[in-house]
């Protein structure tokens, strides 16, 4: 008599590895001509920072040439890049806003 479970192959389980997607930074770039207070407005507005936050960023901007907004999947970045650039045009000021992978 032979066991029933004699032929029975067993699977190992393997993790999968998957890698998380790349994260992208969404930036401000300073200019001479857009204001300070649309620079904390568009913080605010777009990335749901508090009034304290959007100025602390808007400075590093203004001192630095750039600042971060925020770190997003490319997907999310892409989409507050054009929110942004869209309405600053709406506004008749040249603030930049871009994405790079971090």
């Amino acid at each position: 008599m032979t066991d029933k479970f004699e032929h029975s192959t067993v699977l190992e389980r393997q993790e999968a590895k998957v890698k998380p997607p790349p994260m992208f930074q969404v930036l401000l770039l300073n200019d001479d001509f857009t204001p300070m207070e649309f620079v904390v407005s568009v913080l605010q507005k777009f990335f749901g920072m508090s009034r304290e936050k959007s100025t602390q960023v808007m400075l590093k901007v203004h001192r630095e040439g750039r600042g971060v907004c925020g770190l997003f999947p490319r997907d999310v970045a892409a989409t507050k890049v054009d929110q942004v650039s869209e309405y600053a045009r709406q506004h008749q000021h040249p603030l930049q806003c871009v994405m790079e992978e971090a």
